[in-house]
């Protein structure tokens, strides 16, 4: 039996294309192992959104190089967004390298490991493909082992921030079919699934131009009403698309989970509009007061960029207002560098780069501690939890995840899994919490 070690780079989107890999995959007879030196395939699923994501995957490739001269047979691969970038040119830069396969082709991915087997041939594919071939194509899962799953609704981006890469290696926005992702969805939960992503780069203008497709408000609504899914979460959000009608969902729907990720990226108009955002800071907070107006226990998360091209330290304290105004649960904030292709990758920058680390750390120091008092907060309280399997803390723990979308650990048997229960927090952690089961009686707070 042929071995696959598959190692996955990056976003949610990347997690989606590394099941449909591993899928085709077990169709071509490869089962998947954890050792890569016992592997006669190994592939590298990556995100060229990072600074220097590609010289981190070669990095990364230099590893498997004296893998590849003890055993001239095993098959390398890089595939995703950097795969998409650097294209051919990756045969040349990594002598070792025999595949390389965008963003479109995963689907390729059978006929071109045939080719490099029988031929010993080095392959490439990143054609971007048509709009009609890409709906056909839309990744589709409906059986899982899992309590949770991602649902692919829409890829690539017409938005064109200055800063970023995606729509140059995920393409032009298109829409899959809501009559099936709902069935997906149906199926999902005829297998246990519980809890549903809905996914992709922009997912607030799901259906935009598509004549008599849903909207993304409407998609949401037809979710909510499939039996056995018990909460529906969704990102990336973009927030000029972030309409009024998607914002009283939080409101309305009740397996709708109170957590949502809006990024901000800057709260400089100067900055917004270099950036090709298409918001003010005045918009995005007029979004931010309605979404806690329908939902008063809403947590917001949140991308921050430090450092854009021409940042002032008055574009930098606008963003700090924003940050301490909104108070955002959790964010994820990024010292800027320039991605290929991009707009933003030719303004001029004297900003030095020490001036931009001290920005970053102060802002990182503002948000760290409104975040620890946000989820401080939580202690004492009782939340509901939908158990998702066993903790990697061990010592007979589960865990699972609030509302805001908060990893909780706690000790139970293995029969709570796919349940909602309730939980009192008892400690709180930068990244998780700690709490113990309690009569469901007690029970208080959103779903």
């Amino acid at each position: 039996m042929k071995q696959y070690f598959l190692e996955t780079f990056g976003c949610q989107m990347n997690v989606v294309d590394s099941e449909r890999i591993a899928a085709l995959l077990e169709q071509i007879g490869y089962q998947p192992t954890d050792d890569a030196e016992q592997a006669d395939l190994i592939l590298l699923n990556t995100c060229s959104v990072r600074d220097k994501a590609e010289r981190k995957v070669i990095g990364h490739l230099g590893r498997y190089k004296p893998l590849k001269q003890q055993r001239p047979e095993l098959i390398l691969g890089v595939g995703g967004c950097v795969a998409q970038q650097e294209g051919e040119d990756f045969l040349s830069r990594v002598p070792h390298l025999d595949l390389v396969f965008g963003t479109h082709n995963i689907h390729r991915l059978p006929e071109m490991l045939e080719k490099v087997e029988r031929e010993r041939e080095r392959v490439h594919a990143v054609e971007f493909l048509d709009r009609e071939t890409r709906v056909r194509l839309f990744p589709k899962r409906s059986d899982s082992d899992s309590v949770t799953r991602f649902v692919t609704v829409m890829q690539g981006c017409d938005n064109f921030c200055s800063y970023c890469i995606v729509p140059y290696v995920r393409g032009r926005e298109v829409s899959r079919p809501s009559g099936e992702i709902i069935e997906e969805i149906r199926q999902l939960a005829e297998n246990g699934v519980r809890e549903v992503t809905l996914i992709g780069q922009n997912v607030n203008s799901y259906g935009l131009g598509v004549e008599g497709e849903l909207s993304f408000a409407e998609l949401l609504r037809r979710v909510n009403a499939v039996d056995g899914i018990e909460r529906i979460r969704f990102t990336t959000s973009h927030p000029k698309d972030l309409s009024d009608e998607l914002i009283d969902c939080f409101g309305e729907l009740d397996k709708l989970c109170h957590h949502l990720q809006l990024p901000l990226q800057s709260g400089s108009d100067r900055i917004l509009e270099k950036m090709n955002r298409g918001y003010t800071a005045g918009d995005y907070l007029a979004r931010v007061e309605r979404l806690k107006r329908v939902c008063p226990d809403i947590r917001l998360t949140t991308d921050l960029i430090v450092g854009f091209p021409g940042e002032t330290e008055e574009d930098f304290a606008a963003t700090l207002a924003v940050v301490e105004q909104v108070r955002y649960a959790d964010a994820y904030t990024f010292l800027y560098s320039p991605r290929p292709k991009t707009a933003a990758a030719k303004l001029p920058d004297d900003t030095p780069a020490q001036v931009k680390q001290e920005r970053f750390d102060r802002l990182l120091d503002i948000q760290n501690a409104i975040s620890e008092q946000t989820w401080q907060s939580d202690v004492g309280g009782i939340f509901p939890v939908l158990v998702e399997g066993r903790s990697r803390q061990g010592q007979g723990q589960l865990f699972g995840r609030t509302t805001w979308n908060r990893i909780v650990n706690f000790a139970g048997p293995d029969e709570l899994v796919g349940r909602i229960v309730p939980v009192r927090v008892t400690s709180s952690f930068r990244n998780s919490q700690l709490g113990e089961l309690v009569d469901r009686n007690l029970l208080r707070g959103a779903g």
